[in-house]
């Protein structure tokens, strides 16, 4: 019963951070470390990921007009050769250019960098770091343009942005969301291309994690039932986070989520100086 607690707690944590720029991976190590949790299943790498699973899903669900709109759309410019004037063709392939670093770089630096960066003292830093980027973002971007006017450069930059924060701490969301400011997008165009640019890497990590999983690769014994609880609970705290944080920002900055990241990181630094 307390490794399924633990598992819907993670399953919170995962939902709410992968939204939000301030790191899922990274809290998803550091939760476990402040409460002092051990158990392999829910410490594990491969846990993790496949809690990303949840959040896939409250990506399909809430954007699904989008995507019923985009998915035919790109299809379309692919077999006549054409973007033609539709602005969904077009979205669908500066998605298809946003996620190609990603899609480079995580086969072969994701479980390095993630085993590599496990600590959360390495996690706290990384923190900062990115706090520091989505402050500065906020700051000098001109947070004019729309989707609309992300071209393909633009949108390349955005996917570099993306690859880098395979380092747990980074954030996936606060890197592409920097980007997307750096280029001019207002705060609330820049989260939802970040949010749509997410889809295809989150559904390529998971499928990765489960074939390790179910070949044994990951090294860790499956535990279905919380498995199960923690993907649940991500969906929905997935689902509630995508929400509030589209609606935040139309109205409001970033710091908020850069001052979070700072007061994580600080206790990090406390709890570890205290042991």
């Amino acid at each position: 019963m307390e490794i399924t607690f633990q598992a819907l707690i993670m399953g919170i944590v995962q939902g709410l951070t992968e939204f939000l720029p301030i790191s899922s991976s990274g809290h998803l190590i550091i939760v476990p470390y402040l409460l002092g949790w051990t158990a392999p299943f829910i410490t594990s790498l491969a846990f993790s990921v496949m809690l990303h699973l949840g959040t896939l899903v409250a990506l399909l669900v809430y954007f699904r007009a989008d995507w019923l709109a985009i998915v035919p759309a790109g299809f379309s410019a692919l077999r006549e050769r054409s973007l033609g004037t539709d602005p969904n063709r077009r979205l669908a392939w500066l998605l298809v250019v946003a996620t190609i670093p990603a899609v480079i770089a995580g086969p072969i630096l994701n479980d390095r960098l993630e085993a590599a960066v496990r600590t959360a003292e390495d996690v706290a830093i990384a923190l900062v770091v990115g706090a520091a980027v989505l402050w500065l973002a906020d700051q000098v971007g001109r947070k004019m343009d729309g989707i609309d006017k992300v071209t393909f450069p633009r949108a390349l930059v955005i996917g570099l942005a993306q690859a880098v924060a395979l380092v747990p701490g980074i954030s996936r969301a606060g890197m592409s969301i920097s980007a997307g400011l750096f280029a001019g997008l207002t705060r609330e165009a820049a989260a939802r291309f970040s949010f749509l640019m997410a889809a295809p890497i989150i559904a390529g990590a998971g499928v990765f994690e489960a074939r390790k999983l179910l070949t044994g690769e990951a090294c860790v014994a499956v535990q279905a039932g919380p498995l199960a609880v923690g993907i649940l609970a991500a969906l929905v705290a997935g689902l509630a986070a995508i929400h509030l944080m589209l609606r935040y920002v139309r109205t409001r900055s970033y710091g908020i989520f850069v001052a979070e990241r700072i007061a994580i990181a600080g206790l990090v630094l406390v709890v570890f100086l205290s042991r």
